[in-house]
Formats: C-alpha cells, sequence, structure tokens
C-alpha cells in the first residue's frame, strides 16, 4: 500500500514542489541567516563603541585627576554590561591605574559562537580633556566576551530554520490533500473503468467523466480514450475484413515465394561463379606480382653486380690517373655510371611501392639534421651554378622525429636536385615548420617554372614539363613520380605551384610525431658524408657530395692511423672484378685483405687464420652468404665477428634476410670508397688516439 501511494502522481506532484520549496525556502533562509550575522557584527561593534563613548569623557577627567576611586566605580559600571569581561585605564606607560575583570560564561554551544564572531574582542581609545589636546592621559580598554551576542544570532537563526522546516511540512500536508482530491482521486476512478475494458471485446465499455471535471485536462483525456475506443472498434471491424482478404491471397503469395526463391537462387549459383573468378583473377595477379618481384631481385643483382665492377674500376682508374683529359674522360664515365645508378634505384624503388614491397621505418632521427645534411649535399651543386642555397627552420622547430628518414632524405634530395638543375640565376630556398602533428617542407626556386599542361603530368613515370626541358636538362621524370608515391604511403601530399619563368614550389605535408625519448645520435653515414663535405676539395662537374672523394690530406691522416693499427678483413666474393675493385680499396685504406671465391672457402680460411671483419657476398657458387654466416654463427669463437652484407639485391626481403641469418650490416652494390669505409668503421673498434 505505502509503495503503491509513492507512486501516485498526487504524491510525486506534492513531493516535488515541496523539495523545489524547501530549496528556495533554505536558499532564502540561509541568505536571511548570512544577513542577520552581519548585522549582528555591525550591531555588536556599534553598541561597544557607544559603550566607550559614553565612558569617555568620565575616564578622561578621571584619568586627569588620576581618581582611584571614581575611576573603579566606572570601570564596575562597564561590566554590568553582559557582553564586558573586562575594562581598565592604564597610562600612557602602559601601567595599569584600575581595572575590573569577571569571567566568561560556560555554555555548550559556545564554540559555535567563537566560530563565527572569535572568542573575545578587545577595544581601545585614547583618553584626553577638552582643556588641553595635546596632552596624552592614556587609553580606556574595553574587553568583551562576544558570546553574547553570538547566542543572540544563533537563537534568532534557529527560530529562522525551525519555522521554515515548519512552514514546509504545513505545505506538504495541505499540497498532498489538495492534489489528492483534484487530481489523484478522479484519476483513481478512471483508471478503475478502464481496466473493466478488455481486449476481445473494447466496443463494449466507454468511461464516465468524473464528477466535477467534465470541462479540465481530465474530462479531456476521458473524452479522447472514448473516441480512441471507438476507432478502435472500426479498427477492428477492418482488421477482420482484411484477415479475409489476406487468406485469399495467402495461396498467391506462397507461389509468388516460391518463384522468388527459385530465381534468388539463380542469381546466388551466377554470384559463386563470379566470385570463384574473381578469387582466381586474385591468385593470378599474386603470381604475377611475385613474379614481378623475383623478376625485380633477379634484375637488381645482374645488373649491380657488373655495375659495381664497373663504377669501382673506373674510380680506382680515376683515383690514379694524372692526365686531366684522361680524368675528364674518366669522370664522365663514372657520372654516367652513377646515374645509371641512380635511374636503377628510382625505378626499383617505383616498382617495389607499386608492387607494396617497400616497407617504412619508425625510428627517431634528427629532422633538423637532416634537412641541414641534405642542403649541404647540394651546396656544390649550386655553387657551380652560381645560385645561392638557403635552408630555413624555425627556432621552436622540434629536433627529432619518429619516422623514415631514408625515405625523406630521398623525398628532399630528388626536389633539391630538380629545383638546382632547373634553376639557372637567384636561389633555392628549402624551409620546415612543424604544427599540429602535421611536418610542412617547401622547396622553392627562382628557376624556369612549369606550365599549366606541364603541371598536370609532372608527376606522372617518364614526364617532364615538356620536351623542351628534357632536352635542355636531361632526365626521366623518375624523380617526382618517386616522390609522390613516398609522401603518399607517409599518408601525406605533396603539392606544386609554378608559373613559367616566374619559379616553382613543391610542398610537402606529412603526419609525423614529435619524438619524445632519450637523446639519439645521429647514423654514422649521416656523419662520415658531412665530414667529408666539410673537408673535401670539391671538383668541378656533376646529380652530388655524397659520390666526392675525401680531402687527400684528410684521406692520408686516416690511412696513416689504420697503417697503424691494420685490420685483417676477409673478402669472400666470386666476382674477379669486384673481387679486384674491393681489394684495392680496402687495401687503400689500409688494411689486410684475403680473399676467398666461396662461403666454404671462408670457413676454411676462419679456421686457419684471426680475422677482424668478414665482407660477405650473398649470391654465390658452392655455398652463399647466408648459409656460410649461419655456419660462422654456430661456431662459439666467431659469434661476436662483425659479418657485413654486401650484395647487388636491393629487394626488403632480402635485407630481411642478411639480418635473420645472423649477418651484422648491410650495404648494396654498387658503393663507394666513403660507404665501405664507414660500414667497417662501424663494426671495429676505433684505433687509440696517436700520442
Amino acid at each position: 500500500m505505502t509503495r503503491g501511494f509513492k507512486h501516485r502522481l498526487s504524491f510525486r506532484l506534492t513531493r516535488d514542489t515541496v523539495l523545489i520549496a524547501m530549496v528556495l525556502g533554505l536558499i532564502l533562509n540561509v541568505v536571511q541567516i548570512t544577513l542577520d550575522y552581519f548585522g549582528a557584527r555591525n550591531a555588536m561593534e556599534g553598541d561597544i563603541q557607544a559603550l566607550i563613548e559614553i565612558s569617555h569623557s568620565p575616564a578622561s577627567q578621571i584619568a586627569y585627576n588620576i581618581d582611584v576611586r571614581l575611576a573603579e566605580e566606572l570601570l564596575d559600571g562597564l561590566l554590568r554590561h553582559p557582553a564586558t569581561i573586562d575594562a581598565r585605564i592604564v597610562d600612557n606607560d602602559y601601567s595599569t591605574m584600575a581595572a575590573a575583570s569577571k569571567r566568561s560564561p560556560d555554555s555548550p554551544y559556545r564554540w559555535i559562537s567563537d566560530k563565527l564572531f572569535g572568542q573575545s574582542r578587545v577595544f581601545s581609545k585614547e583618553l584626553q580633556v577638552s582643556q588641553l589636546d595635546n596632552l596624552p592621559l592614556g587609553q580606556l580598554v574595553v574587553t568583551i566576551d562576544t558570546y553574547h551576542y553570538g547566542l543572540q544570532f544563533l537563537e534568532r537563526a534557529s527560530y529562522t530554520l525551525v519555522s521554515g522546516l515548519l512552514k514546509s511540512l504545513i505545505l506538504s500536508a495541505s499540497l498532498l490533500v489538495i492534489f489528492y482530491l483534484l487530481l489523484t482521486r478522479p484519476m483513481l476512478s478512471v483508471i478503475s473503468a478502464l481496466s473493466q475494458v478488455k481486449a476481445s471485446s473494447p466496443e463494449k465499455v466507454r468511461l464516465p467523466v468524473p464528477p466535477g471535471h467534465q470541462k479540465d485536462e481530465i474530462g479531456t483525456m476521458v473524452g479522447i480514450i472514448n473516441q480512441h475506443l471507438e476507432t478502435t472498434d472500426s479498427s477492428l471491424a477492418q482488421l477482420r475484413k482484411a484477415e479475409s482478404t489476406m487468406k485469399n491471397y495467402s495461396s498467391e503469395l506462397e507461389q509468388e515465394v516460391e518463384g522468388r526463391t527459385r530465381e534468388i537462387s539463380d542469381k546466388n549459383q551466377a554470384l559463386q561463379r563470379g566470385n570463384r573468378a574473381l578469387v582466381k583473377a586474385k591468385e593470378d595477379a599474386m603470381r604475377k606480382a611475385r613474379a614481378r618481384a623475383n623478376f625485380l631481385a633477379s634484375m637488381s643483382h645482374e645488373i649491380r653486380t657488373p655495375l659495381n665492377g664497373v663504377l669501382g674500376m673506373v674510380g680506382l682508374v680515376l683515383e690514379g690517373e694524372q692526365d686531366s683529359a684522361k680524368r675528364h674522360r674518366l669522370q664522365i664515365a663514372l657520372s654516367a655510371g652513377k646515374s645509371l645508378l641512380g635511374i636503377l634505384n628510382d625505378i626499383l624503388d617505383i616498382s617495389k611501392v607499386e608492387a607494396g614491397k617497400l616497407n617504412l621505418e619508425q625510428i627517431p632521427f634528427d629532422l633538423r639534421g637532416l634537412i641541414e645534411e641534405c642542403a649541404t649535399l647540394h651546396t656544390q651543386q649550386a655553387r657551380i651554378k652560381g645560385i645561392d642555397l638557403i635552408a630555413e627552420t624555425g627556432m621552436d622547430f622540434p629536433s627529432r622525429f619518429l619516422g623514415d628518414p631514408t625515405r625523406i632524405r630521398q623525398i628532399l634530395n630528388n626536389l633539391l636536385s630538380n629545383a638546382i638543375k632547373f634553376t639557372d640565376s637567384g636561389s633555392v630556398r628549402i624551409t620546415a615548420r612543424y604544427s599540429a602533428s602535421i611536418l610542412t617542407i617547401e622547396v622553392s626556386d627562382t628557376g624556369i617554372g612549369m606550365s599549366k599542361e606541364g603541371l598536370r603530368r609532372i608527376f606522372s613515370p617518364f614526364s617532364q614539363a615538356d620536351t623542351q626541358t628534357t632536352r635542355l636538362y636531361g632526365g626521366t621524370g623518375l624523380g617526382l613520380t618517386l616522390c609522390r608515391q613516398l609522401v603518399e604511403r607517409m599518408h601525406g601530399e605533396i603539392k606544386v605551384d609554378s608559373q613559367e619563368w616566374q619559379g616553382t614550389c613543391f610542398t610537402v605535408t606529412l603526419p609525423l610525431h614529435v619524438y619524445a625519448g632519450p637523446d639519439i645520435e645521429r647514423p654514422e653515414q649521416i656523419t662520415v658524408a658531412t665530414d667529408l663535405l666539410a673537408s673535401s676539395a670539391l671538383p668541378q662537374g656533376k646529380d652530388t657530395v655524397a659520390d666526392l672523394a675525401p680531402h687527400p690530406d684528410l684521406t692520408d691522416q686516416i690511412e696513416d692511423i689504420q697503417l697503424q693499427h691494420p685490420l685483417r678483413i676477409l673478402l669472400v666474393e666470386d666476382n674477379e672484378v669486384n673481387q679486384m675493385v674491393a681489394s684495392t680499396l680496402l687495401k687503400k685504406m689500409g688494411y689486410h685483405i684475403d680473399v676467398a671465391d666461396n662461403g666454404q672457402l671462408a670457413i676454411e680460411a676462419l679456421e686457419q687464420r684471426h680475422y677482424d671483419l668478414v665482407l660477405m657476398d650473398c649470391q654465390m657458387p658452392v655455398m652463399d652468404g647466408f648459409e656460410t654466416t649461419q655456419r660462422i654463427r654456430k661456431n662459439p669463437e666467431w659469434r661476436e665477428l662483425p659479418v657485413i652484407a654486401v650484395t647487388a639485391n636491393v629487394m626488403q626481403g632480402d635485407r630481411d634476410d642478411c639480418f635473420a641469418c645472423g649477418m651484422n650490416d648491410y650495404i648494396t652494390k654498387p658503393y663507394n670508397r666513403s660507404q665501405l669505409s664507414a660500414a667497417i668503421r662501424r663494426w671495429t673498434p676505433s684505433p687509440p688516439e696517436p700520442q
């Protein structure tokens, strides 16, 4: 019964109304009590000040005449005030002339008064007579106990709260009775009548309107319910008619469903045949992709192996050739070979991207240093053409990011190389900024620019702005295609804005996160390239600093140190030309070199002599580099022996295979002297400093 009462509308309306009224009343009572509190404090202040003002003149005369008896009478009079607990007259030296005091009253509610008004207050006023304004006579000091005023305030506040609560209770009872009589009881009668309606025969019942509610909301509700009952009557009649009609259509529907089922079954079989054809086409495409990847790996190995020999031998001859005309021809041959290598790398990278074989790294790297390195590597190319190369990053530019520095370097080098190539005067500028997790790099130049037609096809493979550009400046058009594919693989975007003879601006945006981990060191190969640039004598002619030989003085210093502490290196290589190239380079760097034609001979050489490092080719007869390295790692004495893969295979899977079998590092053919030297120095202890 109680539970049903709590769910009645009258109780809920009363409860909500009273709660609102109580909350508002409580707020108003709190406001009233707060105002009363500040009034009580002001009244206390005024009361005591008035008491002191009344006593000021007699106290001044008493202090002037030094009448102790009258002073005691005056102070006893002040103690008659219920709040005064101490009164005294002190002279100028703060010595008490007369004093009177009494105990403070005790009460269990005193702590509340003390919290609100403080335990006691001290009031004082200087004593003086009108005839002698400048003569100090001392002070009248009165100490009061605030409990007298606090108790009055607490009584008023209690009355306010209790009266407010009683008013709320009276209001609750009144509203409950009113809501019950005016709302709940009529609603109960309607509900009782409505409960008599049967689902089987709702048309036989109509609800009566409660007396006195014909024109209010309850009467309106009853009228609407009766209208719905009438509507239900007509709906039931229509439903019975529709039911008979449905029975007539049932057989027709069954026949139609059966026909549709056969049609769907035929379509399903056709769909399955189409799916099988799609699966077969997918398998064929995957086989072609694997065949293409295998072809790329084979082509890379077959081209890079002789190319390594060509570039290596040309480089060796160039180092020893003194005749300027022959050196010039050799430099042209070396430059052409490196151009061929660049084209080969671009083709392979584009093919790897299209075949989904290009994996991106997520490692911390110094982006500011990478930009400076790329700009530095193209300084000589810009200096030859007489243009300025400017690199700009803001002071607040983050120095470390997470991403693939190799691919970002490849993009920047391509854009800078193109900008310098197509600029005959003025400047090339690279700027970088970072905001909202987006890195923006712009490479702009004051070169020949491009037409609207050239802009439309600039990122297409083997395409340039126009045929005249190709004739004047050369190039394959693969660099920008690779840039676009690399940027898109990193979920970024590359745009170009250009006008003919007014320059070009490439904008690259990449979503990169700032690296907040421990400090990182720049990779050795970057340091080597930068050191070579800072210390090299740059020759005239062309595509970069990475291809330049070190300055002769710097080379002599390095080789002098290496000759004092020579390393013994085992070169495992089956190609005679590559043996000759690598052996000559290593001997010029001051190392002792032994050569093994295959892996089996390499194992035998390791068993006969100690080596500091092994340069291992991967594709060899008898025993290849992978199996040889696995056998080396099985021997406890050779587990710490550095093994560096030197291979013409550049696919991602080949790199992974090298590390999986136990190799420590990986360089690709063709390689130059600085790359080979940097790889060796990464895995061998540094020679001691000269004394």
